[in-house]
């Protein structure tokens, strides 16, 4: 494919193309042009956006003790684990997560997913680098 049209004079050719949403344009002052309005970059059809799920169950946050809040350090610690990042590529793990998070009786679901061997290594690794976390 050619050459294009700069799509912003609509006079050159263009030279080049927006890194944001791949508008063709011919010049700096073209470019500038472009920017002053924000721009994203398109959907091809071999991305899929993320579905949105249709419905979240809606549950109030009860802290019966403080103290069973995790710290920023904390979870900080969690989210770094490459140990626990591996585990949420499990496909099985996954499906327990999201049972447990769309079910409108999650303790049960959480008591269910105890029974499951994948479910419950993953909770030690979490229980794991949350306490050694607290403890620095």
């Amino acid at each position: 494919m050619g050459p294009r049209k700069c799509e912003v004079c609509n006079e050159a050719l263009s030279k080049y193309k927006c890194p944001s949403c791949l508008v063709p344009y011919c010049s700096l002052p073209c470019f500038k042009k472009h920017k002053e309005i924000p721009c994203a970059k398109p959907v091809s059809s071999e991305e899929k956006p993320t579905p949105v799920p249709e419905s979240l169950v809606e549950r109030p946050l009860i802290v019966e003790k403080p103290g069973d809040v995790l710290q920023k350090l904390q979870l900080e610690a969690i989210a770094s684990s490459s140990e626990i990042r591996d585990a949420l590529k499990d496909g099985n793990l996954q499906k327990i997560i999201d049972n447990i998070d769309g079910s409108p009786d999650a303790e049960n679901e959480l008591d269910k997913a105890m029974g499951v061997e994948v479910f419950r290594t993953f909770t030690e690794k979490i229980l794991s680098a949350a306490t050694a976390s607290s403890q620095l």
